[in-house]
């Protein structure tokens, strides 16, 4: 029996049980004129500072792994379990560089497993968000009000945006042009020169469309 589509997917970060290697891989689309690369980002843990230093010892520097699509972005070899009163998910990726306040980006599959019911929120704005424990192996810390399911988005250059006629925060959706297609409503365009282009789905997302390594997404005003 052939293995199912979403199978083969390659992730950026941590993801659901595959090999840590599948786990750990991001995805690298082909360019194609008017298409969108799109990269499938399982769950994973933004820290401030004063969070890594409690997890990990006073002055400690997350330590890059592997740099990931968007630049400065990196996978840690840092990693953490997170903790509510109703289940835990270990070994769960960090991503750097440190930020100004801790976020939890959770699949909704991960987020029930864990009890909670959590807003979809665009990455930085953690408003009504879940509370977690954060546990290293050295120590623990509570990061009330930081679990999220992360928006899908697309990021874009200037020229980027340009080239395919959308602005910074604009809506738009994006058919994916997978073997199972699905056209994503209200998917937000965030544009800056300091990002590479790359549409960002979560494991759900990929898994509801037979999302496979490779496949990509076209814009719909």
């Amino acid at each position: 029996m052939d293995a199912p589509a979403w199978a083969n997917v390659k992730m950026q970060g941590e993801v659901q049980p595959k090999s840590q290697a599948e786990q750990e891989s991001s995805i690298e689309s082909p360019s194609q004129p008017g298409k969108i690369p799109v990269e499938v980002s399982a769950r994973h843990v933004h820290l401030t500072q004063k969070d890594v230093d409690a997890l990990f010892g006073i002055g400690h520097q997350l330590t890059p792994k592997r740099e990931l699509s968007q630049p400065g972005q990196f996978l840690c070899e840092e990693r953490v379990t997170l903790i509510t009163g109703k289940g835990e998910i270990k070994n769960v990726a960090v991503l750097g560089p440190v930020r100004k306040s801790t976020q939890v980006e959770l699949s909704f599959t991960d987020a029930r497993g864990l009890g909670l019911a959590v807003p979809v929120r665009q990455s930085g704005d953690t408003e009504g968000g879940g509370d977690v424990y954060i546990f290293s192996d050295k120590d623990m810390v509570r990061a009330p009000g930081s679990v999220i399911v992360a928006k899908n988005h697309i990021h874009m250059t200037c020229k980027d945006a340009q080239a395919f006629g959308v602005k910074d925060n604009q809506s738009v959706r994006v058919k994916m042009n997978t073997s199972r297609p699905v056209t994503f409503e209200d998917v937000i365009v965030r544009v800056s020169d300091q990002f590479s282009l790359a549409m960002h789905i979560d494991f759900d997302e990929a898994n509801a469309c037979a999302f496979q390594t490779g496949n990509t997404g076209s814009l719909l005003l």
